[in-house]
């Protein structure tokens, strides 16, 4: 793996405290750093792969109704409020 310098200012007592931190930990600030960094860039990517899961199935939800699958208002209203009361029954009888 190529290694590549990161510059960047910093408070120098935000530095200090990182510093601290860090040696507590049994760490150095730059093994801190470059796991914060991967870190970071692994939430990013995981990010980005949900945006798009999410746009598929939205777009499979389209498609579905765009072809007429559809459950009528009624019909998930009825189903839902028989939920809700069996729930109810649950919480009254506990």
């Amino acid at each position: 793996m190529t290694e590549a310098t990161f510059t960047f200012r910093v408070d120098e007592g935000l530095k200090s405290e990182f510093s601290l931190a860090a040696k507590a930990k049994d760490r150095t600030g730059a093994q801190l750093l470059r796991d914060f960094m991967r870190e970071f860039v692994q939430r990013q990517q995981q990010a980005v792969e949900h945006g798009e899961w999410f746009r598929q199935q939205v777009q499979i939800g389209l498609d579905s109704a765009n072809a007429g699958h559809l459950i009528p208002g009624d019909e998930v209203e009825a189903k839902f409020a028989a939920r809700r009361a069996a729930t109810m029954r649950r919480l009254d009888a506990e």
